[in-house]
């Protein structure tokens, strides 16, 4: 059974094209198809498919379209010599469309900016909802993707972090790389510059609660490190307000992985607070897995 492809959203920004180039190189560390997508609504545009009698004949939507395709798989065949590619045009918008296409994918990659036929995907928008929604996970692109430096998780030390850790430790795995599994611990609040006292400072003992914190992240690392031997773990416990603590972190990582809410509560705010701000402001791509998927 051949393994399901990694799905790319592609609308000829530089965004997406550089998402591409991550997306093939994903698809042949698993040893994947690559699915290039592109979304179009075509009656809304109120243009017929082909050139207008007015204009050239090879200056049509379709034309355009069927060029930003193979201009995108032309790069994914550059990045990833020898990746299988293949490409499609889906009616509709963007978001239903790669949403409707995550369901019989292993990886979504999009990029955080677009245009033209993804001109919603903007952070806070269509890779926001697409990150909150896909039925599996989602990389989105900052430029280009970085080939060193380790692959960055957030240990939220929950139940619900399984499929994070996991998904972190497969993709170290697949990259030959490091893992840095960060767990912040010991802020009440991560709004404004003002807070009360910490746990630490509360408790008095600061010593004993660094202990207890980080035997709870060997905990939810443990299974995992058995599972993948060959990854090289550096586990982490540090105190700092938790959003802008990983995003300083994520300046040396390739990759940063994070987690979402799954169905707990309103399903709008499945994206929480720290994966979004990880979204906007991370200094690398970044994966983001929903805490109620299956992974393979």
């Amino acid at each position: 059974m051949l393994p399901r492809p990694v799905v790319v959203g592609v609308d000829g920004s530089p965004s997406a094209l550089a998402a591409v180039e991550a997306a093939a190189q994903e698809a042949r560390m698993r040893g994947a198809k690559l699915h290039v997508v592109h979304a179009f609504i075509w009656p809304a545009m109120h243009v017929p498919p082909g050139g207008s009698p007015l204009g050239p004949p090879a200056g049509g939507v379709q034309e355009s379209v069927e060029h930003l395709l193979a201009e995108a798989v032309e790069r994914a065949l550059a990045a990833a010599p020898g990746v299988v590619a293949d490409q499609a045009v889906i009616a509709g918008q963007a978001v239903t469309a790669l949403e409707a296409e995550s369901r019989t994918a292993q990886l979504m990659v999009v990029g955080h900016r677009g245009s033209g036929g993804f001109a919603g995907l903007l952070l806070g928008s269509t890779s926001v909802h697409l990150a909150a929604h896909s039925r599996c996970p989602v990389i989105v692109v900052r430029d280009r993707m970085a080939n060193d430096g380790p692959v960055l998780v957030a240990v939220a030390g929950t139940p619900h972090n399984r499929g994070v850790i996991t998904y972190a430790f497969e993709e170290a795995s697949l990259r030959g790389a490091d893992l840095v599994a960060l767990h912040v611990a010991g802020t009440w609040s991560d709004h404004g510059d003002t807070r009360p006292a910490d746990l630490v400072d509360l408790s008095g003992d600061g010593a004993m609660l660094q202990a207890d914190e980080e035997r709870l992240l060997d905990e939810a690392l443990s299974g995992h490190r058995e599972e993948h031997p060959e990854v090289t773990v550096h586990a982490r416990v540090v105190r700092g307000r938790t959003r802008p603590t990983l995003i300083e972190a994520s300046r040396g990582a390739q990759l940063t992985v994070v987690g979402t809410r799954g169905h707990g509560g309103f399903t709008g705010l499945l994206l929480g607070s720290v994966s979004q701000a990880v979204l906007h402001h991370a200094h690398c791509p970044v994966a983001v897995v929903r805490s109620d998927l299956d992974l393979p």
